[in-house]
């Protein structure tokens, strides 16, 4: 069964990035599953530190990246999801190739939600786990003036 609450699809999510730093970051949604939202990120020279490694920076990006967008579309359309809080666990140093996050729900409330996020290497190994909190907003009905 679906979490999803919005049409939802890869081409939607992509397409949302465009002038982003999720584009500049090269960010792809690559999956939706029926509660999990992936993408992949590059290790390259325009998400390392300056070591040559992993940003920590970029992995939390790609972290609240997907956990927001999650949050988004598991809401109708009369709200909508903001970050509140997110960690990161860096677990293992990376210098190329590719990433892939993942973010699941741990609770799906009516004014909080919790993702969880791993983000693992091409041989599945934990890079990065990340927990983002999200605050769920009702929009505010414009004033009708006469």
């Amino acid at each position: 069964m679906s979490i999803w609450k919005k049409a939802i699809s890869l081409d939607i999510l992509n397409d949302s990035s465009k002038n982003t730093l999720i584009e500049h970051l090269k960010i792809e949604y690559s999956e939706i599953g029926g509660d999990s939202i992936s993408a992949v990120m590059p290790v390259a020279h325009f998400t390392h530190q300056p070591l040559g490694m992993l940003h920590g920076g970029a992995s939390v990006v790609l972290a609240e990246t997907l956990g927001s967008v999650a949050a988004n579309f598991s809401v109708s359309n009369e709200y909508y999801c903001v970050g509140l809080d997110i960690n990161a666990n860096h677990i293992r140093a990376m210098r190329h190739g590719v990433v892939t996050g993942k973010a699941q729900p741990i609770h799906i409330g009516a004014t909080t939600q919790v993702w969880q996020i791993n983000i693992v290497d091409e041989r599945e190994r934990l890079v990065c786990t990340s927990r983002l909190t999200i605050a769920v907003m009702k929009h505010k009905r414009a004033n009708n003036v006469n």
